[in-house]
């Protein structure tokens, strides 16, 4: 199996893998090997020694203390020594023993394989990929991803090279959330610029489902780079302004109306005034454009009246 047929999958519960998984593998406590390997060894020194000086009286002097050191090196070929943060795989003569986690010294079985792998928390940058999003819109887009691995044993023997597996995925993933998604959005929709927290979770959710075969855990993803790719990125930025502006402006009238709206109510309810329709109009249109100006206002007195 390689990555490229995980990745046109679509996701890793479609992708066939050999059936295993990790199971703790049967060892000794390492002292006991460790005493073993000096006795044996200690053993076949006198024995060597006594068959150099008295050949003739003692012809299988030489060949004892070769067995015995013989099976001094089968014992020593089972120490094994995990550092924390690190795992032993076993194998003997290509059949998978078991997994050793447990940090220290410890003996198995003779001629036994002791691959290493870690179990530490890891993190990558994906590439900066660039996608369409879902209005069709080319942007640039990155994610950090944080794994460890779960099951020593499918990481080890489900695939190829289990690092390059989940970047590969990862990128896919990534590829595959964007193109559902705006990169911005009215009020209140998914986006991809406003709704990160979602976004990530699902990018996660899928990450994880294709690299499950491979028994690694994906512990967060996060979007990293997010950008509208050159090309468009000024018009993008214009269409953005031009929003902005009319959002602004809406407020501004809505402000305005309200405030007009408090003023004559007030003017009227007071009796300070006492306003037909013409005047109402004129003094509506002289607030709006008073409150509603980008510039300041410049008063203007009138000393006649609005009927001469």
């Amino acid at each position: 199996m390689t990555t490229d047929t995980a990745a046109s999958s679509g996701a890793g519960a479609g992708v066939s893998a050999p059936e295993i998984a990790e199971r703790p593998g049967v060892t000794i406590p390492g002292w006991a090997g460790v005493i073993a390997l000096i006795v044996l060894t200690g053993a076949s020194i006198p024995l060597f020694a006594l068959a150099a000086t008295a050949q003739s009286t003692a012809p299988f002097t030489g060949t004892g203390g070769g067995i015995l050191l013989l099976a001094g090196c089968l014992v020593g070929s089972g120490l094994t020594v995990v550092t924390p943060g690190t795992t032993k795989v076993l194998t003997y003569f290509g059949r998978y023993l078991g997994t050793v986690r447990r940090p220290g010294l410890y003996t198995a079985k003779p001629l036994t394989g002791h691959a290493k792998l870690s179990v530490r928390v890891r993190n990558f940058e994906t590439g900066e990929l660039k996608v369409n999003d879902a209005d069709g819109n080319p942007i640039n887009i990155a994610a950090i991803v944080v794994w460890k691995v779960a099951d020593t044993a499918k990481a080890t023997f489900a695939v190829e090279d289990y690092e390059s597996f989940v970047q590969v995925q990862a990128e896919s993933a990534l590829r595959h959330v964007t193109t559902a998604y705006p990169y911005d959005g009215p009020d209140g929709a998914t986006t991809l610029r406003t709704s990160t927290a979602q976004v990530s979770a699902e990018l996660a959710a899928e990450v994880a489902e294709r690299v499950s075969v491979a028994g690694v855990e994906i512990l967060e993803v996060r979007i990293s780079k997010l950008a509208y790719a050159p090309e468009i990125a000024q018009a993008m930025l214009q269409r953005q302004q031009a929003g902005a502006i009319i959002a602004a402006r809406e407020r501004i009238v809505e402000g305005a109306v309200s405030m007009v709206h408090e003023a004559l109510t007030r003017l009227e309810a007071e009796g300070i005034v006492a306003l037909d329709d013409e005047r109402r109009a004129a003094m509506v249109s002289n607030l709006l454009v008073v409150l509603t100006g980008d510039q300041r206002a410049t008063p203007v007195i009138n000393t006649g009246t609005l009927y001469a």
